[in-house]
């Protein structure tokens, strides 16, 4: 009963169109049998007035519709007493929405289960857990190793509190149980854990993470409880980066699912052209309702919108977040793109080749300034860093603040200085003494400072993506044209890289600007521009498609991008492109089966094959055909 009373509010005119036929037809079996046409017959009139009324409002906003055929033979077949058709018309155009809202949940079930796994509450440890001598004045590095000491048995309820995830600072620390999932970006304090990341990275397998290692939110705990700091509130956080993208994706609509426009005027003309010609042809107005009531579909035009958001549910079941229709369309289209080189077609996970200190150095200080300072850094080079020093059994130093720079890299302020690791240019702003490292093909350089010391060099070699040779062999087959590597890198390290990839067109040492610039000229169009750093937030912005490695790449790139992977697999690009073309394909399909169709039945029905009410039931049956085909989007075509 309380499901009938929610379908009743959130429908009210379905409801209300099966009340007035279960009336009118329990009229038919008393002698106010006469009555039943007028009843039947005016509410399909006052629903016709305000569907015209609707149509009108449509009109002046400059999209047409098929409002006008609905209107039309609700109108026609009341006019000729066949007030039972009219009645199914009604029925088919205020089911419309039900319909449509039940394929619209079916299709978007992904993207909502992306939103329903966000984290809603966090435990916090309250101050007073933390040993005597360390409370709210003491410093963060103190404090973290109390508290971390701890048996975590014994923050029991009188030392948590559970409160909604948006109340948690960066700062806090947390307490998180066996199952549950990380509340917001934070550091661990416990020694070990394990997570399951597959819903961030795609990786199936537990991950173990060690103590000072940055946890992205989502994630979800292994089997022991443990200690963290919250590095970020939740609105900065990984998982609500997802959420906002997801929400963004949910209120975009296709130009395609505008066709309906495309389509209408032509369509509109063609049936009152066929109604007209078989009245006048037969001479019985029976015959011009009789073709207007199968040329009525308004919920088969619902197929176009069904079957895009079943192609960007689809594709966030393979870790693919698409913010809108459009960007469907434009992958189904795409002829070039561009790449950029680390952490897009290599794995962003470069192994140290040289450790060059600066005089006054060691090896394992410039390790430990490096990685301290890294931890703090979002771009996909900086966990790299992390890992490589943690291998090495060498310890981070306690940050009391970190900062980032877009395009530059990360300062940390440390019990020794300052510390800054980045690109040449940027820490030689503070250490002028600062040497040009040489490296070989296929590497690169990270510098660091100390204050206004230049602490040395860290030379490492990124390698190629497994895949990336197949997955640009895969895009060829799918019609792209043109490939090309758009890097900040050093000529020699790019030139390596785009020949083991495939890639014959390079342009290296590119600026921000220079690559906004290089992809803008770019030809054939559609282009398709990949990235993953922070640096490539304004060409992502600038391509036709923006798609960003958002696995570890930065919250800029993921905002200015079209596509964004959630999982750190290039192979996504490829599934991309072919849930764009398969997507289009399957809408389109969709509505010119339904117009073909309809159009057939206008036929039959103007040679008086077809009775209005049998027309009108078989034009229903024809709609919900069409849409159930849009949802095909959801899984494909099988390869």
């Amino acid at each position: 009963m309380k499901l009938i009373l929610r379908w009743t509010r959130a429908y009210p005119a379905v409801a209300l169109t099966i009340v007035v036929a279960i009336i009118g037809l329990s009229m038919l079996a008393t002698p106010a049998r006469g009555i039943a046409p007028w009843l039947v017959g005016g509410y399909a009139l006052c629903i016709a007035a305000w569907q015209a009324y609707g149509m009108v409002r449509q009109l002046m906003r400059g999209h047409a519709g098929l409002d006008i055929l609905a209107v039309i033979a609700i109108v026609a077949a009341v006019s000729v007493g066949e007030v039972w058709a009219a009645l199914i018309v009604v029925l088919m155009i205020t089911g419309g929405e039900a319909l449509e809202d039940y394929a619209e949940n079916r299709s978007k079930r992904e993207l909502t289960a992306l939103l329903k796994r966000a984290p809603q509450t966090a435990t916090r440890l309250i101050t007073a857990a933390a040993p005597a001598g360390v409370g709210a004045s003491g410093s963060t590095a103190a404090a973290d190793r109390a508290v971390s000491e701890l048996a975590v048995t014994e923050f029991t309820d009188d030392r948590t509190e559970t409160v909604p995830v948006g109340e948690i600072l960066a700062g806090d620390r947390l307490l998180v149980r066996p199952g549950e999932l990380v509340p917001v970006d934070a550091i661990l304090l416990s020694d070990s854990a394990e997570f399951d990341e597959s819903s961030l990275t795609g990786e199936s397998l537990p991950v173990m993470r060690a103590r000072d290692e940055r946890i992205a939110s989502g994630v979800v705990n292994g089997s022991s409880a443990i200690i963290m700091r919250a590095a970020a509130t939740a609105s900065d956080s990984k998982y609500q980066q997802i959420v906002d993208l997801v929400e963004q994706a949910q209120g975009s609509r296709a130009k395609t699912v505008r066709i309906a426009d495309r389509y209408a005027v032509p369509f509109t003309v063609i049936a009152l052209a066929i109604a007209g010609v078989a009245w006048w042809a037969s001479g019985d107005p029976v015959r011009f309702a009789e073709v207007l009531v199968v040329a009525t579909p308004c919920p088969l035009l619902i197929a176009a919108p069904v079957a895009f958001l079943g192609g960007m549910s689809r594709a966030a079941k393979e870790g693919l977040i698409v913010k809108g229709g459009g960007t469907l369309e434009q992958l189904a289209k795409v002829r070039s793109a561009a790449f950029d080189k680390t952490g897009t077609l290599t794995t962003g996970r470069p192994e140290p080749r040289a450790v060059r200190p600066a005089e006054g150095f060691t090896e394992e200080q410039l390790l430990q300034l490096a990685a301290s300072a890294e931890v703090y850094s979002s771009h996909v080079l900086a966990s790299a860093v992390v890992e490589a020093v943690k291998a090495r059994g060498i310890s981070l130093l306690p940050v009391e603040r970190a900062e980032e720079s877009a395009t530059n890299g990360v300062e940390a302020v440390v019990s020794a200085g300052t510390v800054r690791v980045g690109k040449p240019s940027w820490v030689a702003e503070v250490a002028p003494d600062l040497g040009r490292a040489d490296i070989g093909a296929g590497e690169l350089a990270i510098y660091v400072s100390l204050d206004h010391r230049f602490a040395g060099v860290l030379v490492m070699r990124d390698e190629l993506r497994p895949e990336t040779p197949e997955v640009l062999a895969e895009l060829r087959s799918l019609g792209m044209e043109r490939f090309a590597m758009v890097t900040g890198d050093v000529a020699a390290t790019a030139n390596a890289m785009a020949a083991q990839a495939g890639i014959t067109e390079v342009h290296a040492e590119s600026s921000p600007a220079d690559k906004v610039r290089i992809v803008a000229a770019m030809q054939p169009r559609p282009l398709m521009m990949v990235g993953d750093g922070l640096n490539d937030a304004p060409v992502l912005a600038a391509a036709d498609v923006g798609f960003a490695m958002g696995a570890r790449g930065s919250t800029a790139a993921s905002e200015s991008a079209d596509v964004v992977n959630r999982f750190d697999r290039i192979d996504g690009v490829a599934t991309a492109v072919r849930i764009g073309k398969d997507t289009v394909r399957i809408a389109l399909e969709s509505i010119w089966m339904g117009i073909a169709v309809s159009v057939g039945l206008m036929l039959v029905a103007a040679f008086g094959f077809l009775p209005a009410i049998a027309g009108a039931w078989l034009q229903e049956v024809v709609d919900l055909v069409a849409i159930l085909g849009a949802l095909r989007a959801i899984r494909g075509k099988r390869r």
